[in-house]
């Protein structure tokens, strides 16, 4: 999912997904960095360290969270794993822990299907709506939010209200009533730019007029197009990405890059293209040159989400982030988990599919039989396993997936400058990184000082991701930690002293990004075809947008696959 996402116009970006994962618009988070089968991520590991003695950083204490590289290479050579010492059999095996196995999972179990099994490599679910805590707070490791949903939403909907998310509905318009607990607080956004810090973050304070025009330019298009219909009728962008139009005058949008739409239709505003590539980065972890028009457009024009008591641009978050929706997904089935394990080869039988999974703890390997599996992976992972079959599908989808840093830091303060106080989020005017949210936000507190941890995410899509990923595995703690005080004391001059722990993980393959041809191209629908009506597949890789509301879509999709011919 995607890690983040802003509000449109309040802020528009949810890994989801404000949006991650998105979550909104969308601040969704990452998919599982990668290691093993072609990168996947092992249990976080955490390397407990310091930064360099004798240095201004020397009382920062933290640890460099991340794949398990020893076993990542002992995966690349299958063929040295021990054979199984045990078979375990079941109806429909799913494999992968995320949104979308975990959708896919709960949806099985309400329509009766129980006799289910999920393997997951980490030693927990969640995917990239992964979350961590200390004696301060709890914390995201990815996705963080979830914009209001639209009301057609029928499925979220239902999943929220058995989740307490939602409380009820108004008798008077049947719109949900949210739960005020869960509705992010104010202040919400602010952006710091030209020493001052500004309510929202859509650059504002000291913007020339004719940017500001440019700006306003921009956005009433995006009011016009939240309404745009296909002459299929249905609407021009919307969520699920699969019931938007087909509209040829639309989706042929998806041929060009952002940066190369707005170029086309004149906006030019320094300030405006800072503002929409940050929103690309935030959402899609690429900038607006690797994007598609239509998806840098949907960003905007898809939240069209209404409440009794909530706005569409308002959106809910925890402490923990998007984790709080994994464990309601978690909870609302009863088929078993089995983690730390890692599938590695698959085999087409006469009654469906044997799968070798290696178990990291118990370093045995055990066959399942399954007569359906559900692979909710991400294509790198997806691509891996298929290759072990005969006559497997073909799939030319190569999704673009950057790194991204994240680091949670406790602070026992955190220095304001003039303006805006603290909010829910907090990012810096021209900075490649994608700011900082609050994960202390909901606890009400009015003061900014104090102990908490704030959770900063940048995605590092400066070069292409092969390059970057190398990069990033290269660089040592204390050097992201350099690096991280170097921004943070930029918008909080002053701050370092303040800073006492910084623990800092590096997601090899982020979220999906929607580069021009991949969402209206073939690629897609060849890839979520099932194959012999035993294999099925379910993962946001699939929707080309990573965000909450794409891996619960996806996962509920496939699960019908399942059902329809089981």
């Amino acid at each position: 999912m995607a890690f983040r996402a802003k509000k449109l116009a309040a802020s528009t970006l949810s890994f989801p997904e404000k949006g991650l994962g998105a979550d909104l618009p969308r601040r969704t988070f990452l998919q599982q960095a990668g290691l093993g089968l072609a990168g996947v991520l092992l249990a976080p590991v955490g390397l407990l360290e310091s930064c360099a003695p004798g240095t201004v950083r020397a009382h920062i204490q933290g640890a460099l969270h991340g794949a398990n590289h020893a076993t990542g290479h002992l995966l690349r050579q299958p063929d040295k794993l021990p054979p199984p010492t045990r078979t375990v059999r079941t109806e429909v095996l799913i494999i992968g822990g995320g949104v979308a196995g975990l959708a896919a999972r709960r949806e099985l179990h309400l329509q009766g299907q129980t006799n289910t099994l999920l393997l997951e490599l980490d030693e927990r679910v969640g995917g990239n709506a992964s979350a961590g805590r200390n004696q301060v707070s709890a914390y995201p490791w990815g996705a963080h939010y979830l914009p209001i949903p639209d009301s057609s939403n029928s499925k979220l909907l239902a999943f929220l209200r058995e989740s307490d998310v939602i409380t009820g509905f108004a008798a008077d318009t049947g719109l949900p009533i949210y739960n005020e607990y869960y509705l992010c607080h104010d202040p919400e956004e602010r952006l710091s730019i030209h020493g001052h810090w500004q309510q929202g973050l859509v650059p504002d304070a000291g913007v020339p007029a004719a940017d500001r025009a440019e700006i306003a330019r921009f956005f009433k298009l995006i009011e016009e197009l939240k309404q745009a219909r296909g002459k299929d009728g249905k609407e021009a962008f919307t969520i699920p990405v699969d019931h938007s139009s087909t509209d040829p005058t639309y989706r042929q949008l998806d041929s060009l890059s952002f940066a190369d739409y707005l170029t086309q239709h004149g906006y030019t505003s320094p300030y405006l293209r800072w503002y929409l590539d940050y929103g690309c980065r935030d959402d899609y972890g690429a900038p607006a040159a690797a994007v598609s028009a239509w998806a840098g457009l949907h960003y905007f024009a898809a939240r069209k989400g209404r409440a009794h008591n909530a706005s569409a641009s308002d959106v809910l978050t925890w402490p923990q982030g998007n984790n709080f929706l994994i464990e309601q997904l978690r909870r609302q089935a009863s088929a078993p988990i089995s983690t730390g394990m890692v599938a590695y080869q698959l085999r087409e039988t006469t009654t469906g599919l044997d799968v070798l999974a290696y178990d990291v703890t118990t370093q045995q390997t055990v066959r399942v039989e399954a007569q359906q599996v559900l692979l909710a992976t991400p294509q790198f992972v997806t691509q891996r396993l298929l290759a072990g079959l005969t006559d497997a599908p073909d799939s030319t989808l190569t999704p673009y997936h950057a790194p991204w840093l994240v680091a949670n830091l406790t602070v026992d303060g955190l220095p304001q400058g003039p303006g805006q106080p603290l909010c829910w989020d907090n990012v810096r005017y021209g900075s490649t990184s994608v700011g900082y949210v609050n994960a202390n936000h909901q606890n009400l507190s009015l003061h900014a000082d104090g102990s908490r941890v704030i959770t900063m995410y940048w995605p590092l899509c400066d070069e292409p991701p092969e390059a970057a990923r190398r990069r990033a595995y290269q660089t040592s703690y204390d050097e992201w930690v350099k690096r991280l005080l170097a921004e943070l004391e930029i918008m909080h001059p002053g701050v370092t002293p303040h800073v006492r722990r910084a623990d800092v993980w590096i997601w090899g393959h982020g979220m999906v990004a929607p580069t021009p041809g991949y969402l209206w191209g073939p690629g897609r629908v060849v890839a979520a075809q099932p194959w012999r009506n035993k294999l099925f597949f379910a993962h946001t890789d699939l929707s080309g947008i990573s965000i909450f509301e794409e891996g619960f879509y996806q996962g509920i999709r496939a699960a019908h696959e399942m059902l329809a011919v089981s």
